[in-house]
């Protein structure tokens, strides 16, 4: 079983606007030292899809300081490995692609010469650790056309416009749609899917004939008859970061022992990202330090409680950080109180501030601010 990867870097931007101001959804920092891309670039790698294409649009600058050759995640190759697809537009018009279906089409002519069997589409604004070989062993024992990835669970509002998908006895797809109730339990997919490859591109060529505009309408709902399309079942951990709550929950979340466990502890699914060669975080003699997720390179010598502190953050002496995530580089000057605050890069507080948020609204602070 060979497979393609393609990755779908900007569809979710606008849902945490705070965060991908400057950077794409994929490139938002998580859990100290990572990219939300990483955790899609691993589940490939760990299942040995080394053919990987990821698909910009906008502000990607950072995506690609991050990715580099592909090398950390042992993408950089000959043939195949990683290929980073910038922003295209065709000779039918001036405009960037403004949707999924307009994305595929873009790199059609890429999918068209893979030689590889199967095509995995995954979207990157979400954690998980997916077994993509067994996704593609189910979708091959099936003889399935197109397999959905999906987790039975309540509808919240952060998902109601995702796809939920009916399944028969053999768990073949029967029904889908785009408008689940809040609420109610229901199948609801997380934006993964296996696809033959050489299908996948005639469906997006006869949908393009016939003035097609959505890959969900016009690619998955139009052919559930007519196609087997069957649903794969993860149970697995899935945070969904679509809102500043559920980027602070998620990372909150990196606290509990057996949370942690599930996403890193694996030694079969290890997690990869870009390698920096930092020194050992150090404590200073007055420091206090309890339950927090801390990077290397960073300076304590306040006190830091139930935090996610990323590479070279500095916190200085009479400070006091509560419930925050402070992202790289960020400094903390004397005497502060900190508490329930998201901090992006290389942010400056200086001595003698107060900063409070909350679990639902937390306080953020952009990109080299300075307060």
């Amino acid at each position: 079983m060979s497979a393609v990867g393609i990755i779908f870097s900007n569809i979710h931007n606008e849902t945490i606007d705070e965060l991908t101001r400057k950077r794409t959804s994929a490139s938002i920092p998580f859990g100290g030292r990572y990219r939300l891309i990483d955790f899609a670039l691993s589940n490939f790698v760990n299942a040995d899809v080394t053919s990987v294409g990821v698909l910009t649009q906008k502000n990607y600058q950072s995506l690609m300081d991050h990715l580099g050759s592909g090398k950390d995640w042992d993408l950089s190759r000959k043939n195949g490995g990683l290929i980073i697809f910038p922003p295209y537009s065709s000779h039918r018009s001036d405009f960037l692609y403004e949707n999924r279906f307009e994305a595929l089409m873009s790199v059609n002519g890429y999918i068209e010469r893979r030689h590889e069997d199967y095509v995995i589409l995954t979207d990157c604004d979400n954690v998980n650790v997916i077994d993509y070989q067994d996704v593609l062993k189910q979708h091959e024992n099936s003889g399935a056309d197109i397999t959905i990835v999906y987790r039975n669970q309540e509808v919240t509002s952060d998902l109601s416009d995702h796809m939920t998908i009916e399944c028969n006895d053999e768990g073949r797809v029967v029904k889908a749609t785009l408008r689940a109730k809040v609420g109610e339990v229901a199948n609801v997919a997380v934006n993964v899917w296996v696809i033959n490859r050489r299908l996948l591109h005639g469906l997006l060529v006869d949908a393009a004939t016939t003035g097609a505009k959505s890959f969900h309408r016009d690619v998955l709902f139009a052919n559930i008859k007519s196609l087997k399309i069957y649903g794969y079942h993860y149970q697995g951990i899935y945070m969904h970061m679509n809102s500043m709550e559920n980027y602070y929950k998620g990372n909150m979340l990196l606290l509990n022992d057996s949370v942690r466990n599930e996403l890193f502890g694996n030694t079969d699914k290890r997690i990869y990202t870009k390698v920096r060669d930092s020194a050992p975080t150090r404590y200073g003699d007055s420091a206090i330090v309890q339950n927090s997720f801390i990077a290397d390179g960073c300076e304590i010598e306040g006190t830091v409680i139930n935090c996610i502190l990323f590479r070279g953050v500095k916190i200085a002496k009479g400070t006091v950080v509560k419930n925050s995530i402070l992202m790289q580089d960020t400094s903390v000057g004397a005497n502060c109180n900190i508490d329930h605050v998201i901090t992006d890069k290389n942010v400056s507080i200086r001595d003698r501030n107060n900063l409070m948020g909350c679990e639902k609204v937390p306080y953020y602070l952009g990109k080299y601010a300075t307060v």
